[in-house]
């Protein structure tokens, strides 16, 4: 029975097996161990891979054979949608308050127990976003955060890690103007990770593992904005 990767702490940083090595069952699992230093972080995001596990579990990283994506051009607004972001009832910004949104996006979730972004993926985001590599977009109602999302960027692609939502379509008008920006900056991808019905709806596609690492080597080796991002959509 085959296994996935085992990653020694004491291991190079470039330390990851060839993507296509990953499980089947369970689907894309490809290394255990290693740490989540920025270096490691930042090579695993170049390469298709992304650490997903629980407190009682050691590091996980995966590589799915199917990846979930959106191509900015190709974003979906529901007319219920429009009409809500018509209204101009929510205030969305970039990078006003990282701690909080990845704090409330580890929260727990209807019918779930437990949360995979652990205290120690929270440290090593915030690390991330610190090195103005990781960011977040917030999304505000009567001054309060009522929604947002992070992720990672390089070059011209965004990986999404989570979002968060604590009024109706707050979550959904967050992607709407993120996903508009980043088409503004000539983002070319938005990685989902996987498939969900939420972001189905917004336009999100499955390309395969080997069509998403060609776009990596295309689009990560571009320049992307740098430095603080800035938005308000008031």
């Amino acid at each position: 029975m085959r296994r996935p990767y085992w990653i020694p702490n004491y291991a190079s940083p470039q330390d990851f097996p060839p993507i296509e090595n990953a499980l089947e069952h369970p689907d894309g699992l490809l290394a255990v161990g290693g740490d989540l230093t920025p270096k490691r972080l930042l090579v695993a995001y170049r390469r298709g891979i992304f650490p997903w596990y629980s407190d009682d579990q050691p590091i996980l990283w995966w590589s799915p054979s199917q990846r979930f994506v959106l191509f900015p051009e190709n974003l979906k607004i529901s007319r219920s949608l429009r009409k809500t972001i018509r209204k101009g009832k929510f205030k969305v910004t970039m990078d006003q308050n990282f701690r909080q949104v990845i704090k409330e996006c580890a929260g727990p979730r209807r019918n779930q127990y437990g949360t995979w972004i652990t205290e120690e993926m929270q440290v090593a985001y915030y690390q991330l976003h610190q090195y103005n590599i990781a960011h977040s977009v917030e999304c505000w109602y009567e001054e309060q955060l009522v929604g947002g999302l992070y992720g990672v960027t390089l070059g011209k692609a965004f990986f999404g890690e989570s979002m968060f939502s604590h009024v109706t379509d707050a979550s959904k008008v967050t992607f709407v103007h993120f996903v508009r920006q980043l088409q503004t900056w000539g983002y070319e991808l938005i990685d989902c990770q996987v498939q969900t019905n939420h972001l189905q709806t917004l336009g999100a596609v499955t390309i395969s593992r080997r069509q998403f690492s060609h776009l990596l080597d295309k689009l990560c080796e571009v320049q992307g904005r740098s430095g603080k991002w800035q938005f308000d959509s008031t």
